[in-house]
């Protein structure tokens, strides 16, 4: 079941129902072949546009928000990676899409690898923006670091407090940027970081067993380094990575210019640009 309405800012605003929950998305509407783009934790469908303005003039581009974010459903349980995978394929099934092209970052990452396993030919390229591919231990590790906690406290600050810090902290990100991370953080279920409960899918395994045409983007600074993406290269012939300089795990938000370019870039050597 969907519902399209406009919005101010020239994308459309839908809900689709899936697996009990409503999936609050954006689509740029236009006849051409689909890429959807998946946030990470405590993100928004608003926080990938920055980079899928290069991909607009030649997809159709879908943003939703992941259930317990944004304006999607919360939940009471069963926020993991496989749900998470599934929540995309009924958005997939629901609005009727043919061979989209997924494309994710971090945690939306890990979604869309999840998903691209289960669909196997069914989508027409992947496109992982350093996913969060990371060891048990570093699993533990960021589950046992207190950034549950850290969000708990986020909540009770004000909109104002917020955009100060990260106007602070990350200087050269335009307001813009920021404004759409702070109000994607004030609208994200604490119950949505139980996604950091270990264990993680076994990345290896997953990118084995994926059939479609794979980019890896990795941050100079980000989680996954070349060294990984060469074992998954070796795994998986599909697989190809490109590397942005300067930037870490947030390269989505510090460069999203260059990351939109590369996806682009691949999407053309596929021949699947419009």
């Amino acid at each position: 079941m969907t519902g399209i309405g406009s919005v101010s800012d020239d994308w459309e605003a839908g809900v689709c129902r899936a697996n009990g929950i409503d999936i609050r998305y954006q689509r740029s509407g236009t006849e051409r072949p689909t890429v959807i783009a998946l946030h990470g934790l405590t993100g928004s469908g608003d926080c990938l546009k920055p980079l899928v303005r290069s991909l607009i003039k030649d997809f159709d581009v879908i943003l939703p928000d992941a259930r317990g974010h944004g304006a999607s459903s919360m939940s009471e349980a069963d926020y993991s990676y496989d749900q998470l995978a599934a929540d995309v394929i009924g958005l997939i099934a629901g609005l009727k899409l043919r061979a989209p092209v997924l494309l994710g970052h971090s945690m939306g990452g890990m979604t869309a690898a999840v998903a691209a396993r289960e669909l196997g030919s069914a989508i027409g390229a992947l496109v992982l923006v350093d996913p969060t591919f990371i060891s048990p231990e570093w699993q533990r590790e960021v589950f046992e670091s207190g950034v549950a906690d850290q969000h708990r406290q986020a909540l009770t600050s004000s909109r104002e407090m917020l955009l100060a810090t990260a106007r602070t902290e990350h200087p050269s990100r335009p307001d813009e940027m920021s404004e759409y991370l702070v109000d994607a953080v004030l609208r994200t279920d604490l119950r949505a970081f139980e996604i950091l409960t270990p264990p993680n899918p076994e990345f290896r395994a997953l990118i084995a067993g994926i059939a479609a045409p794979t980019l890896l983007i990795l941050g100079e600074r980000g989680i996954v380094s070349p060294e990984t993406a060469r074992e998954l290269q070796a795994l998986n012939p599909q697989v190809t990575f490109d590397q942005i300089a300067n930037v870490g795990h947030g390269l989505t938000y510090d460069d999203p210019a260059a990351v939109g370019a590369m996806a682009s870039a691949f999407l053309e050597r596929l021949k699947l640009v419009a």
